[in-house]
């Protein structure tokens, strides 16, 4: 039985080591340049100029996050639901209302109330709970993407490649009401929109009285949604409601499922499932390894942020849930990012490699043995992205029919950057694969071919142009960055083969490395000793950060210090880092755009890398301060405004998060020694 009144908010006993878990430590108040308050939680959105203005979309960082690793979904701070795609998170929408306001949502919360007294995440998990008061009661509603016990126990799951493990998702957005004091009037509003909007729901009624509804529409593709609850639901049209007045002591649940997994028929069942899928969540947070710090709450929140973003039937990670959340107020960088790129999920491999959550990297790096050869086991070239169930082909689309985010156009779903020529995958995997079997001093037989092909890859392609980090759009260019990551590509390649005995290749890796390495240091470095966005330039570029990070040169080389101040005090507006200026670079789009705050958080790492720990602390304190309420972060934040841009939440943003904090986390304690441990040792 559920109990929403304990601290913990469960009657069952914590599970061994729960009780400490996801520290409540809050940080800064969000530096917004003196916008009042109500401007940041009420409404308001930026605008182009930087300022903000009223609108009907909530704040993009006001979103709460849901996961089972196989669905995610976006909840508004008014209980709606507003973003969610089946059967996978890149399906069509079923709830679109975050990309246009007619296209669909699913609201549970009182009637005639937006604003929650409070919301939080359950700690340990993706679970969110939100607190309403009314003039005359108050009601709790928890939400959860419901995991359970391992149910493909009869025949083969039909999605999944990878090892099952425990706890598997049930295809179930759950939701639970409990009227704490008082009475409440509460109402359920459930209005799919199939298909991105284009397709309309067709309700009929599946129980026996009013207990159960499903929804369909009229493509063959079209998933079946059914409602279950112990509220009396009616159908309107599009829209399946349902409405009653909660006294001190009811409680209530809403099930939608789309699979054959029976759902809940009552409040204690329900209950118990939501009870599993905490269960699930702190039984995987628990294993990883937290420093007692103020920012453990947010190196368990971007943990779990990460984790919620993997696909679990294949191991793939997505950049984020969304789609076209605008980089620009208004305008045209609208990008979709809920497929796996193999320099974000590497990077996130980093990140959660820091933090002793390293089981995931198995699944992604087997997810990339697939995607890199073809059903008859001959190699392909590795894409820069591939579909979340390993598809090679991401055609860009435009969907004219929906508003945009904020009047932001156009939407776009699928992505053209597929077939790209970004050189810095090669040096991303090498480097993470380098960082997750060095501890374990063997390189697994069945990896060794890819990486050697990956290696051959950087080798062949290193002297020419491509588009870089940031996949720009304009002409290809000799992105600095990108040879770096050339370097690494071998740098890491030649340890490999170290470890799996192949000493030839070592030595031969290890030579062509130095060679780049010179390249770079002839050619990527201008008078300054600035390390430049490009060959022969003087624009500076933020993926410059990388440098020391990386182990290309070492912390105290002078150049590694100019690039790292000259960054800090040339490519930031308001102390937050840009990816560069756009009108210096020629990335093919109009507009400008917020501050990428994966970049904020890089310069953090580099601080402390060469000695600067009090500036580090500061800004890495004021990036914790512009967190959302519920400590994720989007892509971008506005400069001025300090609201978040972007698609949410960002893999690459929580994996830098991480870094950076344990990269101060490590300089504070070893500062009375003297001696700095990275974030990453043994690089």
């Amino acid at each position: 039985m559920e109990s929403y009144d304990e601290p913990e908010s469960y009657d069952r006993p914590l599970s061994s080591g729960a009780a400490d878990i996801e520290s409540e430590t809050l940080g800064p108040p969000r530096d917004a340049l003196d916008r009042p308050d109500a401007q940041l939680s009420d409404g308001y959105v930026p605008a182009a100029i930087g300022e903000a203005h009223y609108s009907n979309f909530p704040p993009i960082d006001d979103y709460a996050f849901l996961s089972d690793c196989e669905t995610n979904c976006l909840i508004a701070r008014n209980g709606s639901v507003e973003w969610m795609c089946i059967p996978r998170p890149d399906s069509p929408s079923i709830f679109g209302a975050a990309l246009d306001r007619s296209a669909g949502h699913f609201r549970l919360g009182p009637y005639g109330r937006n604003v929650p007294a409070a919301r939080r995440y359950l700690p340990g998990g993706l679970i969110v709970e939100t607190t309403w008061q009314t003039e005359t009661g108050w009601i709790i509603v928890r939400d959860a993407l419901v995991m359970g016990p391992w149910h493909n126990n009869r025949s083969r799951s039909r999605s999944h490649r990878r090892t099952p493990m425990d706890w598997d998702a049930e295809h179930m957005l759950l939701r639970t009401v409990r009227c704490v004091n008082g009475v409440v009037e509460l109402e359920m509003s459930c209005e799919p929109a199939f298909d991105y909007h284009q397709q309309a729901a067709n309700w009929e009624y599946s129980g026996d009285v009013y207990e159960q509804a499903s929804a369909t529409c009229d493509i063959e593709s079209c998933p079946t949604l059914t409602i279950t609850t112990d509220l009396r639901l009616g159908l309107e049209g599009r829209e399946a409601r349902a409405r009653t007045r909660m006294k001190e002591g009811d409680q209530i649940f809403v099930a939608l499922s789309w699979s054959d997994l029976p759902p809940p028929k009552t409040f204690e069942a329900a209950a118990d499932k939501m009870w599993q899928t905490t269960e699930a969540w702190r039984q995987w947070i628990t294993l990883g390894r937290f420093p007692d710090h103020p920012w453990r709450g947010y190196l368990q929140r971007s943990a779990l942020t990460l984790k919620g973003l993997t696909y679990a039937p294949t191991g793939a990670l997505l950049a984020a849930a969304t789609t076209s959340l605008p980089e620009t107020p208004g305008g045209e960088r609208n990008w979709d990012y809920r497929y796996t790129w193999v320099r974000d999920s590497s990077f996130a491999l980093w990140g959660l490699y820091t933090l002793g959550l390293d089981r995931e990297a198995d699944d992604f790096f087997a997810f990339l043995h697939d995607v890199a050869t073809d059903g008859n086991g001959r190699a392909l070239p590795l894409q820069v992205l591939y579909g979340i169930g390993g598809e090679r082909e991401i055609t860009e689309t435009e969907l004219p029919h929906l508003s945009g985010y904020d009047g932001a156009q156009p939407v776009r779903i699928g992505n053209g950057a597929y077939n790209q020529d970004q050189h810095d995958i090669w040096g991303t995997i090498l480097d993470s694969v380098y960082l997750h079997v060095k501890s374990r001093q063997q390189v697994p037989e069945t990896l060794w071919p890819m990486l050697e092909r990956q290696v051959q890859a950087a080798i062949e392609n290193w002297r020419n142009p491509d588009r870089g980090i940031w996949e720009v759009r304009g002409e290809p260019q000799h992105f600095t960055s990108s040879k770096v990551m050339c370097w690494v590509a071998l740098d890491r390649g030649a340890k490999l083969a170290e470890l799996h005995s192949e000493f030839d290749y070592a030595k031969k890796w290890h030579d062509i490395a130095d060679e780049i390495r010179q390249d770079i240091l002839d050619n990527g470095v201008n008078a300054e000793g600035v390390f430049t966005q490009t060959y022969g330039s003087d624009s500076l570029d933020a993926s410059l950060l990388l440098v020391p990070l990386l182990r290309f040169l070492p912390p105290d080389d002078h150049r590694v210090r100019a690039t790292v101040l000259a960054i800090a005090d040339r490519l930031t507006e308001n102390g937050l880092v840009l990816r560069y200026r756009t009108e210096t670079t020629d990335d093919g789009l109009i507009g400008v755009e917020g501050s990428f705050t994966i970049c904020s958080f890089w310069l953090v790492s580099a601080l402390v890398e060469i000695g600067e720990l009090q500036r580090a602390q500061q800004l890495c304190q004021r990036l914790l301060g512009y967190a959302s309420p519920l400590k994720l972060y989007a892509e971008e934040i506005d400069t001025r405004t300090g609201r978040h841009l972007g698609n949410f939440p960002q893999a690459f943003t929580h994996l830098a998060l991480i870094n950076a904090v344990m990269h101060v986390i490590r300089a504070e304690e070893s500062h009375s020694s003297g001696q700095f441990h990275p974030a990453h040792p043994g690089r």
